[in-house]
């Protein structure tokens, strides 16, 4: 009997022999789950398999959250199982890619913790949605969902926040039917999960020669600025806020959804919906003239579900005026990233509650409840940012 280090300080494989037995998260996998291990033409996935995918991918995602929690990182003697042997397993280049993912979230953990903000406790569960096997390669398309606790609130400050991430995982066979991890990839479109690393894929802008695209100006995100109270009471921002928090993994049937593959990310068309919740009028007109704004089950103009489109709308209309500083939005205030810094806008958030000076964003494409302005910060310190007051 030997052991095989496989990620560091955190996981450590035991494997007899040909044999072997892996337990993750106190589930005892032996090399019978997974199908095939004698075949040497095509290996099948039966139910067995597939429930071997889920778990696997239960322990990576698990690993993940676990490395942003505090007290979290995992003694080096201590023999935590989430690799898999035998039958089902991480490969070398997925557990090394794992390996500095920890490091990395380790580090991000740290960030979190200079900026007040630290989880005492986490809790991830993972879905198999569907199973596709073409020859030697299975792709896996799973949900992951996750809910971290705060370990230190005050006041009436959130006590949780939680997200849900899609993810496809790649597993190959070998000439023994084996099956080893070996590709993790985030398709939400936009995706701000806090314990990934991948960048979401930049929105571009529509061109247009006229001033009807006007460029919003950055927010600063240093701490403590002046204070910027709302005086007005043209909106129920409090409306805005109870949508958001209702819709968050629940999306509204009476709008379509953008979240999938492809479909260009549902972020912004969620904040619209959230807006319009809470008064916002339609702005009828044409689809693509960005001084209108309106959208239901059948049609919706571009500045209702395009995060740059938006911006233009906000601003021509005068619906908005903008923040010095990210921490001085309120409830029903919209948020705005640009990830690779392109003067483009990537991504629309919403928020929807505010204590001891630091607002929380909900939005879509990861569904994302309550997150601290400060995680964000702290998470993407280079990003450009932009606040709108609503």
């Amino acid at each position: 009997m030997k052991s095989r280090k496989l990620s560091g300080t955190r996981r450590r494989v035991t494997i007899l022999g040909a044999a072997a037995t892996s337990v993750v998260a106190g589930v005892a996998l032996l090399p019978n789950w997974s199908a095939g291990a004698a075949v040497s033409d095509d290996p099948t996935v039966d139910a067995r398999t597939k429930a071997t995918f889920q778990r696997l991918a239960d322990a990576v995602f698990t690993d993940r959250t676990n490395a942003l929690v505090d007290g979290g990182q995992a003694d080096a003697d201590k023999p935590l199982t989430d690799g898999f042997s035998g039958d089902v397993a991480l490969s070398s280049g997925t557990a090394r890619t794992e390996d500095a993912t920890l490091s990395e979230l380790g580090q991000r953990k740290e960030r979190l913790a200079k900026a007040g903000e630290t989880y005492g406790k986490a809790s991830t569960t993972v879905t198999l949605n569907a199973t596709r096997v073409t020859g030697r390669t299975a792709k896996a398309d799973v949900t992951e969902t996750t809910t971290l606790t705060y370990a230190r609130t005050r006041g009436n400050a959130p006590k949780t926040t939680g997200f849900q991430a899609r993810h496809e995982l790649t597993f190959k066979a070998d000439r023994r039917g084996d099956w080893r991890l070996t590709g993790i990839r985030d398709t939400d479109q936009g995706g701000l999960a806090v314990n990934t690393l991948s960048k979401p894929a930049p929105v571009k802008a529509t061109t247009a020669a006229d001033n009807t695209t006007p460029n919003a100006p950055r927010a600063a995100i240093t701490r403590n600025p002046a204070a910027a109270p709302k005086t007005t009471t043209t909106y129920d921002y409090k409306a805005m806020a109870a949508y958001a928090e209702k819709h968050w993994n629940v999306y509204n049937k009476d709008y379509p959804d953008f979240s999938g593959h492809g479909a260009g990310g549902d972020c912004t068309n969620f904040v619209s919906q959230s807006l319009k919740a809470g008064g916002w009028k339609h702005a009828p007109g044409y689809v693509y003239d960005y001084t209108k704004w309106f959208g239901n089950a059948d049609i919706q103009s571009d500045s209702f579900v395009g995060v740059n489109e938006w911006s233009w709308f906000a601003q021509n209309s005068k619906r908005t005026t903008p923040l010095a500083n990210v921490f001085q939005m309120e409830v029903g205030d919209v948020l705005q990233m640009d990830f690779d810094r392109d003067g483009s806008k990537d991504h629309t958030m919403i928020v929807t509650y505010k204590s001891g000076g630091v607002p929380y964003v909900t939005y879509h494409s990861n569904n994302t409840l309550r997150r601290s302005v400060a995680s964000l910060v702290a998470s993407y310190p280079n990003a450009y940012y932009y606040a709108y007051r609503t």
